[in-house]
């Protein structure tokens, strides 16, 4: 059964029978979202539509801090130099398309350093590797060629539409994210936030109904015990496609009391970001390119199929429009981002020239398909779009 068939099913489930359901913390309060902290972090995480003014003093931290790192190498910093982004969307086993492309980044011999990568989803789980670089480019490829529906996620019954918090468990999931995000992993990544730079992921706090971006260099470096822990538990969170797979619960606390958030899939309301609109960035006063690059584990062209004229197919079809909608609607909001703030504007996305057939979610050969074709983009040098398709050549 679909994913999206999955989360249908559990729509017109709820309400229908009133019962018991699986108990959790205490939600924090109206109110109270910005106030609450994991671990004790101030700057562990941001809201993203929220008052920028933290967002920005966390950006002005890490100019110190790269400035800090090029004195101790013996390097001027009269003049910064230049900077790139990147930011890596949500799409399910379509990460495939994203991780074949940075590998094939990589041999091409243009991968840049990057100062900064946000992730969404499947875009979380690539994130990671792709901030650390090359050295990692064998780990990721590992994982999305060898993933299978048995490696991400276990069905439940259809009677936990009613009376569990997602129609699969995904602990397999779990147990893979704890393989490779591991303490060597999240030294590393701290390693680098004191350089300067940042990864940051997106969630859904889905009580509050606001996107969460969190900052995953400054938890790092925290040194807090349970740092690794937070790291891995927002990666899944990340996922955790609402009403598929199970939401993800972090511990928080306000004044001293303790409460529980709720965290799904940051695709719940937007599949990529590259900072947020109330973010200018050249208001930085900076005299430095930027140069963005936007990966889109996705087709931009619409996916026609005949629709069946039954409940759950046509409930399970509207939720893939509006999914389908939303990632489009998020590429082009960032290319005007972009374009205000005369930021270089490049994307790369699943072009209507790949056509192999796909038999159910997490299928090996069109994963592994989806990665060569990916990989064969970044080597051919075809993969880089300067608009999105629509508003200009697209070239």
């Amino acid at each position: 059964m679909k994913l999206h068939r999955l989360i249908a099913v559990a729509i017109l489930c709820l309400g229908t029978v009133a019962c018991s359901i699986p108990e959790r913390g205490a939600a924090v309060p109206q109110g109270y979202t910005e106030r609450a902290q994991p671990l004790g972090i101030a700057n562990a995480r941001f809201y993203a539509d929220g008052d920028p003014a933290a967002m920005i003093q966390e950006a002005l931290r890490a100019i110190e801090r790269e400035k800090a790192a090029l004195r101790a190498a013996g390097q001027s910093t009269t003049r910064l130099p230049p900077v790139t982004y990147l930011a890596v969307s949500g799409g399910g086993d379509n990460g495939a398309f994203g991780s074949g492309l940075m590998n094939g980044w990589t041999r091409s011999g243009t991968r840049p350093e990057f100062k900064m990568v946000t992730g969404v989803s499947t875009g979380a789980l690539i994130a990671p590797f792709a901030f650390l670089g090359p050295n990692y480019d064998a780990a990721l490829r590992e994982v999305y060629t060898s993933m299978t529906p048995e490696r991400v996620y276990r069905l439940r019954g259809l009677s936990a539409a009613l009376f569990d918090d997602a129609m699969a468990d995904t602990s397999p999931l779990a147990q893979i994210i704890s393989t490779y995000a591991d303490q060597k992993m999240l030294d590393a990544i701290a390693a680098e936030y004191q350089k300067g730079r940042l990864l940051l992921i997106g969630t859904t706090d889905l009580d509050a109904q606001r996107p969460v971006i969190w900052n995953i260099g400054a938890i790092a470096a925290s040194g807090h015990p349970g740092a690794l822990e937070l790291f891995r538990k927002i990666l899944r969170a990340s996922a955790a496609i609402p009403g598929a797979f199970q939401p993800v619960f972090v511990d928080v606390e306000v004044d001293g009391k303790k409460y529980q958030e709720m965290h799904v899939d940051g695709g719940a309301i937007a599949q990529l970001f590259l900072y947020p609109a109330s973010v200018d960035v050249s208001d930085s006063g900076l005299a430095r390119s930027r140069t963005a690059y936007i990966i889109r584990n996705a087709r931009l062209d619409p996916d026609y199929a005949a629709s069946e004229r039954r409940t759950l197919s046509i409930a399970a079809r509207a939720i893939d429009t509006m999914l389908s909608s939303s990632g489009r609607n998020d590429v082009v909001r960032t290319y005007f981002i972009s374009l205000r703030d005369e930021v270089d504007y490049n994307l790369a996305y699943i072009g209507s020239d790949f056509t192999t057939p796909r038999s159910g979610q997490f299928d090996q050969t069109y994963m592994r398909a989806l990665y060569a074709y990916g990989e064969q983009q970044a080597l051919s040098g075809q993969a880089w779009h300067k608009t999105p398709p629509g508003l200009g050549t697209g070239q």
